[in-house]
């Protein structure tokens, strides 16, 4: 019987585990695309032959997704996969319309499908939305499991933006590996943190051999997951955290409802910079979805290294990149400390931008008077410097995960924003894991 023609939708992560765990050694399917998207510059490239498989000696094309229709026609496709996440109910919906009506099937792969199973316990921490608090989230988990005497090896969803072939499995335990892989600003948000505390970070491409090379330095897994998808890994206990700024998100985002679905707690983080309402209304709706989960209620309080650099002053403010484009989110902590701390005003560097963030700008014009910390690439982490530089303002606050100034060379004083999470009551992170035989 012929395979059937399949094309995967994606965004250089999913995508690629997908295809891996459930297409690449399938000999009922022929996957004659990918197409890429929200993230600048993935597509144009090759899925290499060296991960790829037996069935595909020749690799396999990554396409830009503006070509979907285009490509169902001339490859012959029979069905699509939609692999990727972070978008609206209807945004997913109105793929599968054009897919359908270029004539062919629209799939979205289930947990059962994808899921690994480990030999060692896995955690897992997911969010509805990019931006509601997954971080330090990942950080509390591994601190209670620290301190319960268990050593634990994070695995974060991937961020594969260079060469896929270098990047199958990548282990990060010092700064030092940041530089050797080459990271991208995106992908040291991620890591260094938990290298900063000591910890231990795997990410790349395979995610079946970077399990088995964690599962041999760990007692624990933790799944840090990106956007709003599910773990990759079956999950022994699963934390999502829940954004009360975007309330009914949760119910209206892909995957992250899935996300919420999954949740053995459901954490309401930012209760102490969100509205009473709000925090009323995601509380309704995690019981109208998920009544078993246990509600932790959280906050992420603001800590800022130099106050004196915002007081009274014109300040930049650099907010996380995927949080304000993708994410939506018209704010972050770089904003709050702006405000709390008392700057003079919040300068718009849309008037100094260049290339690539200028392009950003065009593509989500509701980021407004914020700067994204976009840097996807050596490139656009120039344009990024530059745009910084060029600013006309006293001081910038960095609002991001990491210190941009340790990376960037700028031209004025900055200072970071750190925030970490702060159960509120008596159901906490440790007591799940302890109700759940994990610690």
């Amino acid at each position: 019987m012929a395979r059937k023609n399949v094309l995967i939708m994606g965004a250089a992560g999913r995508d690629f585990h997908n295809f891996n765990v459930y297409f690449r050694d399938n000999n009922d399917y022929n996957v004659v695309a990918f197409t890429a998207t929200q993230i600048p510059n993935i597509h144009g490239r090759m899925y290499p032959k060296e991960l790829a498989g037996k069935l595909y000696p020749n690799g396999i094309k990554i396409y830009d997704e503006k070509e979907l229709t285009e490509l169902i026609r001339k490859l012959n496709v029979e069905e699509v996969v939609f692999s990727y996440s972070d978008v609206p109910f209807n945004y997913v919906m109105t793929k599968a319309s054009i897919v359908n009506a270029a004539g062919a099937s629209f799939r979205l792969l289930g947990a059962q499908e994808t899921m690994i199973k480990s030999t060692k316990p896995v955690v897992s921490v997911l969010a509805v939305r990019t931006g509601s608090g997954k971080s330090q989230t990942s950080r509390k988990v591994v601190d209670v499991l620290k301190n319960a005497g268990k050593k634990v090896v994070a695995i974060r969803h991937p961020m594969p933006y260079g060469d896929l072939v270098k990047q199958k499995v990548q282990r990060f335990g010092s700064l030092e590996d940041l530089k050797t892989h080459e990271c991208t600003i995106e992908e040291i948000e991620e890591y260094e943190p938990h290298i900063a505390r000591g910890g231990v970070i795997y990410a790349g491409v395979d995610y079946a051999a970077i399990l088995a090379e964690a599962e041999k330095e760990a007692d624990v897994i933790l799944w840090d997951g990106g956007n709003n998808d599910f773990s990759f890994y079956q999950a022994d206990v699963t934390f999502t955290v829940v954004d009360p700024h975007r309330p009914g998100h949760e119910l209206t985002y892909y995957p992250g409802n899935t996300s919420l679905r999954l949740a053995d707690a459901a954490i309401i983080n930012k209760i102490e910079s969100a509205d009473p309402v709000n925090i009323l209304t995601v509380r309704n709706n995690i019981r109208t979805v998920n009544p078993h989960a246990k509600i932790i209620d959280a906050a992420s309080p603001i800590f800022v290294e130099k106050p004196e650099l915002i007081a009274g002053k014109r300040v930049l403010v650099v907010e996380d990149g995927p949080t304000l484009t993708h994410g939506e989110m018209v704010y972050g902590a770089g904003t709050i400390a702006a405000m709390n701390y008392g700057a003079s005003e919040i300068v718009d560097p849309r008037p100094y931008t260049v290339k690539s963030i200028t392009a950003t700008y065009e593509k989500y014009p509701k980021i407004g008077i914020l700067l994204p910390a976009m840097g996807y690439g050596e490139d656009q982490m120039k344009d990024l410097e530059t745009t910084i530089n060029q600013t006309d303002c006293d001081a910038v606050v960095i609002g991001t995960p990491i210190d941009l100034g340790r990376i960037l060379k700028l031209n004025k004083p900055s200072t970071r924003v750190m925030y970490e999470l702060q159960e509120i009551g008596a159901i906490t992170v440790e007591s799940v894991l302890k109700e759940k035989g994990i610690i």
